[in-house]
């Protein structure tokens, strides 16, 4: 691991985010506070100030009820296990993107949600709130697309799976940018 004691604090950040997958403690996941944070986290580059994105939010309240239903876009063999790991975080955020016809806009739609989550994400991370992007089958699937009232021009770009977390998962290797960079020649 590269020492970091002379990077700023953003950059740390940036290097110390992880994906927290499981092991959420049972602190509850509000929705003021994840409001609080898409405040924030939409302040993202955004082509023609568009702004694609908007959000379905599931708190504890609902996610058994939510669980279910997606799990149920599965077959019957894997609807248990689908549900189960739905329950697994305390809340999900959904997050959808408008779709233009246009495939430039399409792709610049598409970078201003990633670039909007990854924002959430490092803001998440500095309240100790974990965090996931998941695009599970179940983001394609029509049933869920209706359940969550995704209108024809709009795509699910993730589940968002938080909870908050007592141990930090381990740090993952990074590809040296040696190795991934050059100069036109």
């Amino acid at each position: 691991m590269e020492h970091t004691d002379n990077k700023t604090d953003l950059a740390k950040v940036i290097r110390e985010r992880r994906a927290v997958k499981k092991g959420y403690n049972n602190k509850e996941v509000k929705e003021e506070t994840i409001r609080e944070l898409l405040e924030d986290a939409v302040y993202a580059p955004t082509h023609g100030m568009r702004q694609p994105w908007r959000f379905i939010f599931v708190g504890a309240d609902k996610k058994n009820d939510f669980a279910k239903k997606v799990a149920a876009t599965y077959p019957e063999e894997r609807q248990q296990n689908r549900e189960d790991y739905l329950n697994e975080p305390n809340a999900h955020l959904i997050v959808i993107m408008e779709e233009p016809e246009i495939q430039k806009q399409w792709e610049e739609n598409y970078g201003a949600v990633a670039s909007m989550i990854q924002n959430f994400w490092l803001l998440a991370w500095e309240k100790n709130l974990g965090v996931v992007w998941k695009t599970n089958p179940h983001i394609y699937d029509p049933q869920v697309k209706e359940l969550l009232n995704v209108k024809e021009n709009e795509k699910i770009v993730g589940f968002i799976h938080l909870g908050y977390f007592d141990e930090k998962p381990m740090p993952k290797d990074r590809i040296s940018v040696e190795e991934k960079f050059s100069r036109y020649k």
